[in-house]
């Protein structure tokens, strides 16, 4: 393929990234069956979350979220070649902006390798997985926990059947993993699961606590902008309890493969179900995850866009 025609399809891939990202976000904010995007920012105006203060802070958390993340990604691929802080926030930034319109942020993994030479990319991608689990264990850890007192305080009307053909799918499933792991065919993200190990084990301990801590920073973040939105809105509710229900929350969204940019979707969902037991009102709480949404997805992913756009395929890191 000529060098010309090359660059003009990257280009127009490039556009359809960002075109297609805007316009998923265009049309969730403005198509939300839901919550009426007039009547969400009608309601933030009569909470005064607004504010300068409530800016500022919420502000200042959505920065730490993402400052955590792009170090940690930093530290990550450190392990196999130096990178600055600024290339990797535009990677971060970049690939999220990517991942938007595809399921359960699949894009994320090839917008990063992309900006690596092609000996780089298995592993880059085996790094980004990484970063992903342990975002996944400690959401997963504090959701069990969360999970567990949830159901302790609250008497919820469970089909044990259900549950139990459920439990019985996963550990069917989880055989099966442990299957094709031994027979070296299972596969995610299209390398071996006994690749997957090898690398891991490759990885210092130093590193993986790294990655482990900086996840839990960025949980407890995240967390805690949830419910300081919920004090803004005018909630009276104590911080014990709205991480029981916000873990739970994060824990069952987690498991639901959606794409990006539905993901405000399903918490909502989620949330307005859990938060039904602590008598908070549906409009609140779909209040809540909509501008959490915003703060972290959506604002990062329109700088993103800058990134994504000024990306040459030229210059990849070696």
């Amino acid at each position: 393929m000529p060098y010309k025609t090359k660059q003009f399809f990257f280009v127009l891939i490039k556009l359809s990234i960002v075109v297609g990202a805007f316009y998923f976000i265009y049309s969730k904010i403005t198509t939300n069956e839901s919550l009426e995007f007039t009547k969400f920012v009608s309601f933030l105006n009569e909470n005064n979350v607004f504010s300068i203060k409530n800016i500022s802070i919420l502000i200042v958390l959505s920065f730490f979220n993402w400052f955590f993340e792009i170090l940690k990604w930093q530290h990550l691929v450190g392990t196999i070649k130096h990178i600055t802080f600024k290339s990797a926030l535009e990677q971060s930034l970049g690939g999220l902006t990517a991942s938007l319109i595809t399921p359960n942020r699949i894009g994320d993994y090839g917008a990063k390798a992309i900006y690596y030479a092609k000996t780089f990319r298995t592993k880059i991608v085996l790094l980004n997985l990484l970063g992903n689990m342990a975002q996944m264990t400690v959401t997963t850890l504090f959701g069990i926990v969360g999970l567990f007192f949830f159901l302790n305080e609250f008497s919820i009307d469970i089909n044990y059947y259900k549950v139990t053909r459920f439990a019985s799918i996963i550990l069917i499933i989880g055989l099966l993993v442990l299957f094709g792991v031994k027979q070296k065919r299972f596969k995610v993200k299209g390398v071996s699961f006994s690749t997957i190990l090898t690398f891991i084990k490759s990885i210092s301990l130093k590193i993986h606590s790294l990655n482990l801590s900086l996840s839990f920073l960025r949980y407890l973040i995240f967390s805690f902008q949830f419910y300081y939105l919920l004090i803004a809105f005018g909630v009276d509710i104590n911080y014990e309890n709205t991480m029981m229900v916000v873990t739970s929350m994060y824990l069952l969204a987690s498991i639901v493969p959606t794409i990006s940019i539905f993901d405000v979707v399903i918490k909502g969902s989620i949330a307005v179900f859990l938060f039904d037991y602590l008598q908070v009102s549906e409009l609140i709480v779909l209040s809540v995850t909509t501008t959490m949404w915003l703060l972290n997805f959506v604002i990062p992913s329109i700088i993103g866009s800058y990134f994504v756009l000024n990306f040459k395929l030229t210059n990849p890191i070696e």
